[in-house]
């Protein structure tokens, strides 16, 4: 449901939508007062099409989260579940649970399904790894190494008990990556308890499921807060730009930077997002996005590849200059792949480096490695940009998988290939314009005749009629 201003308030899923919506389009003395306040705001709705009850929630969740409607307040957070946070720019950093992010600087894991499963991940952390939790009080000895535990506990550690930053340091890392595979258990874990849900009819631990899902998933890609959501005053930006000039080396603080990342689902609907940030802000129509065409399936590099080489191949046909810094999303493979694509095409590359997620490392084209303090300004620049590429892509890959889900209905009809679909969507624009059309309209579309057309005809009035549906090339 959307407002005046076309702006969504509601988003919500029903198996019969015609008594769903005779709920809210009622005499106002039926409705009650919070169904009435947001009934005064609508006017106008859509609704999608999906093939079982389990999509629909899955689909109500992203809608959900993507637009933040002002009347699906149960949806709107998560800090009813528990969070695993750990803050790296400590010296000794220590793992707590918390409900809520507070910090920008620290790492969080989470939220997870239970709290008890998170209590238990903890102590197997302090066993497995010897790293401290949140009520431990670590002492700094005279020599600069820090005695972790005292009295009891320190008679029950498996590990060394007094260590320096650095050996802690790993032992912290090693937590992390075994975190990071708790984090994706339990995503699975969540996702069977959603689906047996669905299965039983039960919407309301679904959709709590769901939710916590979308969230966990979140969390798994490691997703911060996005550069156009929350951008670094001015100031920091030059900050982070001359800082980044002293720590890479350059001649002068970047001016223009560029940042790639690739997006697919296990290896479909691959895409690519560059933005762009010129004079220390987003440079909004500066950014690109790109389909991956050379091939089909999982790989990164290739991908990559493609897509540097066809954004500087053009930028160097049109004689416009390239960007001082070009920054990519991933490790050694990837700018490796990116420097690539210059030499394919004859370029000479401007300054090129990666930033690899797992310890926000910054790779250069030779091997090189450079780990910036995390409170650093260059590296939180670094981690800003690479955010709002890893968004803008995320963003055109599920506009993509929304568009196939629109679309969907087609798959549905016996004896409709994929050469046909594609020749409708391309003569009428959207499933809403199809289902207008007359048999004589769609008998003139390349590859249909008379009988076609009324099967087409027939089948499509057999389902029920989608009319708020989104042309196939909308956002």
């Amino acid at each position: 449901m959307r407002d005046a201003a076309g702006l969504v308030v509601y988003v919500g899923k029903a198996k019969d939508l015609k008594r769903r919506l005779a709920s809210y389009f009622a005499p106002r003395t039926r409705l009650t007062p919070k169904v009435a306040a947001m009934m005064d705001t609508v006017r106008d709705l859509e609704w999608h099409e999906v093939r079982s009850e389990t999509e629909s929630l899955l689909l109500e969740g992203r809608l959900i989260k993507r637009w933040r409607p002002r009347w699906n307040i149960l949806f709107r957070d998560d800090k009813q579940f528990p969070q695993i946070r750990v803050d790296l720019q400590d010296p000794i950093p220590r793992f707590r649970i918390v409900r809520q992010r507070t910090s920008e600087t620290a790492r969080h894991y989470g939220p997870f399904p239970h709290q008890r499963a998170v209590r238990r991940a903890l102590n197997e952390m302090r066993s497995k790894f010897g790293v401290l939790l949140g009520d431990a009080a670590p002492e700094r000895m005279p020599d600069g190494r820090w005695r972790l535990y005292s009295g009891a506990r320190a008679q029950i550690q498996r590990h060394e008990n007094e260590v320096t930053e650095q050996d802690y340091r790993r032992r912290v890392e090693e937590a992390c990556a075994f975190l990071d595979g708790k984090a994706a258990e339990w995503a699975e874990e969540v996702e069977r308890e959603m689906r047996a849900a669905a299965a039983a009819k039960d919407y309301e631990k679904a959709a709590d499921m769901r939710d916590l899902l979308e969230a966990l998933r979140r969390t798994t890609e490691k997703s911060r807060r996005f550069l156009r959501e929350n951008p670094l005053p001015r100031r920091d930006e030059s900050a982070g730009s001359a800082r980044l000039a002293e720590a890479l080396g350059l001649a002068r603080p970047p001016e223009t930077m560029e940042c790639f990342d690739i997006s697919h689902i296990s290896g479909t609907l691959a895409v690519a997002s560059m933005v762009r940030v010129a004079g220390g802000r987003p440079d909004k129509s500066g950014y690109r996005r790109f389909r991956v065409k050379s091939f089909e399936g999982n790989d990164d590099f290739r991908a990559m590849r493609e897509v540097v080489g066809r954004r500087y191949l053009r930028l160097s046909r049109e004689g416009r200059a390239f960007p001082d810094l070009v920054v990519i999303d991933g490790g050694l493979g990837q700018v490796g792949a990116a420097l690539d694509a210059f030499k394919d095409q004859g370029l000479p590359p401007p300054p090129l480096i990666g930033l690899a997620k797992r310890e926000e490392t910054v790779v250069f084209p030779d091997g090189r490695e450079l780990r910036l303090p995390r409170h650093d300004a260059g590296l939180a620049l670094l981690m800003r940009l690479r955010d709002e590429a890893h968004r803008f892509a995320n963003d055109f890959n599920a506009e993509l998988r929304s568009r196939r889900l629109r679309e969907s209905v087609l798959d549905e009809m016996p004896g409709l290939g994929p050469a046909r679909r594609k020749a409708l969507l391309a003569a009428f624009g959207s499933i809403q314009a199809l289902r207008k059309a007359g048999e004589a309209e769609i008998a003139a579309v390349p590859g249909f005749g008379t009988a076609t057309a009324g099967r087409l005809r027939r089948f499509l009035d057999s389902r029920t009629r989608g009319a708020g549906e989104e042309p196939a090339d909308a956002p």
